[in-house]
């Protein structure tokens, strides 16, 4: 994978596909580990057989065996973890890099750990991902705000209503209902309503801290009467 360079400070927004389109995760239990990949791989010191590790020692991969296996392991952050999004055959995260490099190094370790899982588990060979993964640094504030709530709200509102980007939202509840509860994003988390050892808010949790005025950006963005003011930062 080509190292993309990034400064230390920028926020990044992260996206891949499946090779083809296809899908990248058939069931909840791929997204559950995609998910605690996230985790174990932002780590210097993390290692490809680091969950291995981890079953065999306890019989099972939970984050709470993770979190044994790694309680007295230095933990060396490679980025922030912002938010996530996963998607049926791709996925969005916002990254901050925190050290020179890092963002860059997380992905190939995280994205081969997971390839890795993948493959092995449904005996196929060859890429998953289709080739290195797209990124476009956020330039402003404004920019940061509205590609969180692009990664937590309109994406999982699309499962919903696939044609929403080119036709516009059709039920405006029955969206936000569904964003609201679609477990596979870090929605939940800003809402409040659930504490995640993955993510890291960092000056989003600063703007964000009062959940009346994330629910009300939310509306705001979903009836369409805010916008960002640069379309490079969406990349799918």
């Amino acid at each position: 994978m080509n190292r993309k360079q990034f400064a230390v400070g920028d926020f990044v927004h992260i996206f891949n596909r499946g090779v083809d389109k296809r899908d990248i995760f058939m069931n909840d239990y791929d997204r559950w580990r995609f998910l605690l990949g996230l985790f174990v791989f932002n780590n210097e010191n993390s290692t490809f057989n680091a969950l291995w590790q981890a079953n065999r020692i306890y019989g099972k991969t939970t984050f709470n065996t993770v979190k044994k296996f790694l309680k007295n392991k230095e933990r060396n952050l490679l980025v922030n973890i912002l938010a996530y999004c996963l998607m049926p055959n791709h996925f969005h995260l916002i990254l901050k890099e925190i050290k020179p490099g890092g963002v860059s190094k997380f992905m190939q370790k995280f994205t081969t750990g997971y390839s890795m899982y993948f493959n092995k588990k449904y005996q196929r060979k060859g890429a998953l991902f289709e080739g290195a993964f797209k990124s476009v640094v956020s330039e402003n504030q404004e920019q940061l705000e509205y590609l969180l709530f692009y990664i937590n709200i309109i994406n999982p509102a699309q499962v919903l209503e696939p044609g929403l980007k080119e036709n516009g939202l059709i039920n405006f509840d029955k969206a936000l209902n569904f964003a609201n509860k679609y477990d596979w994003c870090t929605n939940k988390e800003y809402l409040k309503e659930r504490e995640s050892i993955i993510i890291e808010k960092s000056i989003l949790g600063e703007i964000f801290n009062d959940v009346e005025k994330y629910k009300e950006y939310t509306k705001m963005i979903l009836m369409g009467k805010t916008c960002t003011t640069n379309d490079k930062l969406f990349i799918d």
